[in-house]
């Protein structure tokens, strides 16, 4: 059984365009200023990136960024 043209439910056969995602440069979360939960965020991102864990310097960065001082 072969799918028609106009078929909807028929399966991509062929690779889509690819997806650009935007580089986020310059953005890095910031720890606050006096905040321990930041700091110690922050120490754990510095660790995690010296010993080449960069999922968890990502990581540390997402929790800073959503801290309730941010």
């Amino acid at each position: 059984m072969s799918a028609d043209a106009g078929d909807v439910t028929a399966p991509q056969t062929y690779p889509s365009q690819p997806v650009f995602l935007p580089v986020r440069e310059g953005q890095e979360a910031r720890p606050v200023l006096e905040c321990e939960e930041c700091s110690r965020r922050d120490q754990e991102r510095r660790a995690a990136r010296n010993r080449g864990d960069h999922s968890a310097a990502s990581d540390a960065s997402v929790l800073i960024r959503r801290h309730p001082h941010h």
